[in-house]
């Protein structure tokens, strides 16, 4: 018999396997000798009293034993390539569109302008201590994609849009924690990612995909509106019975390449504003009411929303015990992102927090066209650049000082390594933006008693939320509605935001392409 529970535990008793069996033997009324199994299968945080508990749903054997699934990787069978796709792009949604190829019998063939996750990291090492910005090789591009070097959060909204546990699945059997199949809020962390995304790699190779590191796709094969190719490198021309566009939110000359086309893409809303980093003692002490926070206790987080000036002002990608890190894919710009490792046991967190933008915001930028949200995108990015001294210094304020309009005497410390430099960003970011962020923050203040600090930093500027372009394709069918054949997909074709999400769209613009295919 197979029952289930909820039991409601101190941290420390949640840390305790058996003190979880007993406890649930103790609900059911049974001895725990009669228990065979007894597996958590989802866990959360209670944290709205004076003592954060956590909240476990459980599933108790008696006398009966757990039996696993079978592993997913072990249903796949090695392809003829008799059926070819090319996949643009090694991030979650290229990834795992190559596996979701691979169950249907079709060869993933996948091009990234960028390296492996083990040759990447050297050009990570640049940008960070030498500021040196390799435009195919950074913390966008490369094996992985954004996500790789990123939190590794794997929480999506996206419930309604594909198998989530499908994605958490694969992901433990490359090599993640089974806890990513439980917790309510789960991570992977960026010392974890590269490992798995390798062995990910191996299970294309093994069943027959191909994957090519520093291809560039640099253009597009076409022929009476069927996309049939690409041009890798500015040379050598690869064709295939589909495309698949799975090249992430930063990846502007894909769109300029499809524009050259005649190809229809379409300017879309997005979010810009700033990264903000607190101590992580601090957010604990706010959200756990402990300092130091209960061992057992996982770094805590924060999610804040309000609306100003009918806009909505909200944190995004909030990383606990995180790194600020540099973001930028060009030489002259300044972006910055979040990543947290496994333990998440850096002194700091951080989050953006960012203003919804509307294609009206960039109308002074109409004669960029399409491109003008990515027009306005770059102009802000370049401006925090030109403030600086030419590194990837990146401008910076106290929260207090960035909302009463004054460059900062100093600065708190912080995780960012290539360092900050004491700037205007009331002044750097366009004035609707900056005056919605610092009524915002105060607003969040109210909510979150001790978050509105001088001793928090506002760091410049958290611009690639989302891509500003769309490619669109058929609600039905996944396809480009005026090209046959091409597979728009994943963050960069405006689809997905985040790992989870990306690799579900993966997944499904795969099957749609093999029912294409298919049926050809």
């Amino acid at each position: 018999m197979i029952q289930f529970i909820e039991l409601k535990l101190l941290p420390e008793e949640a840390a305790l396997e058996q003190v979880i069996k007993d406890k649930t033997a103790a609900k059911l009324g049974v001895p725990s000798a009669t228990l065979n199994d007894c597996r958590v299968v989802r866990r959360s945080i209670d944290a709205r009293g004076a003592q954060p508990f956590f909240l476990l749903r459980v599933e108790a054997y008696i006398k009966e034993l757990y039996q696993p699934e079978p592993l997913i990787i072990k249903g796949l069978h090695p392809v003829d390539g008799s059926k070819k796709v090319i996949i643009v792009g090694a991030g979650p949604a290229g990834y795992f569109a190559a596996l979701e190829l691979l169950e249907q019998g079709i060869q993933p063939i996948i091009f990234d302008r960028g390296k492996d996750v083990r040759a990447r990291r050297r050009d990570l090492r640049a940008i960070q201590q030498f500021g040196i910005v390799h435009p195919h090789s950074n913390y966008c591009f490369g094996e992985g994609g954004a996500g790789t070097y990123s939190d590794g959060k794997l929480y999506t909204r996206s419930h309604k849009r594909g198998d989530i546990d499908k994605v958490l699945k694969l992901l433990v059997e490359h090599g993640a924690s089974k806890d990513i199949l439980i917790d309510a809020h789960p991570h992977i962390g960026s010392n974890k990612l590269p490992n798995i995304v390798a062995n990910i790699r191996e299970t294309i190779l093994h069943y027959g995909g191909k994957i090519h590191f520093n291809s560039h796709v640099t253009d597009f094969i076409i022929q009476q509106e069927r996309m049939l190719g690409v041009v890798v490198n500015d040379a050598t021309e690869h064709i295939a019975d589909a495309v698949l566009l799975a090249t992430g939110h930063s990846a502007r000359d894909i769109y300029h390449a499809l524009h050259r086309h005649h190809i229809l893409i379409e300017a879309k809303p997005f979010a810009l504003g700033v990264r903000i980093e607190h101590s992580q003692a601090l957010i604990d002490q706010i959200q756990y009411r402990q300092s130091p926070r209960n061992p057992h206790l996982p770094a805590s987080s924060y999610k804040l929303v309000c609306q100003i000036e009918d806009r909505g002002v909200f944190s995004f990608c909030m990383c606990p015990g995180g790194l600020v890190v540099p973001a930028a894919t060009a030489p002259g710009e300044i972006v910055v992102n979040g990543m947290s490792m496994s333990r998440r046991d850096s002194a700091y967190a951080n989050s953006g927090v960012v203003v919804a933008v509307e294609t009206t915001d960039f109308q002074h930028l109409r004669e960029y066209g399409v491109f003008a949200g990515l027009a306005f995108q770059q102009q802000i990015e370049r401006a925090m650049f030109a403030f600086g001294d030419g590194s990837q210094r990146a401008p910076a304020q106290r929260l207090t000082d960035f909302v009463q309009g004054k460059i900062s005497a100093s600065l708190p410390d912080s995780s960012y390594i290539p360092g900050l430099v004491a700037a205007p960003l009331h002044k750097l970011l366009p004035k609707p933006i900056a005056r919605r962020l610092r009524f915002g923050v105060q607003e969040f203040g109210k909510k979150m008693r001790g978050y509105y600090t001088e001793e928090a930093n506002v760091i410049g500027t958290e611009s690639r939320t989302s891509a500003p372009i769309r490619i669109p394709r058929d609600r039905d069918t996944y396809m480009h509605p005026h090209v046959k054949g091409l597979f728009p997909c994943g963050e960069g074709a405006g689809y997905a935001g985040g790992i989870v999400s990306a690799a579900m769209d993966g997944q499904n613009v795969a099957r749609a392409i093999a029912k294409h295919i298919y049926n050809m």
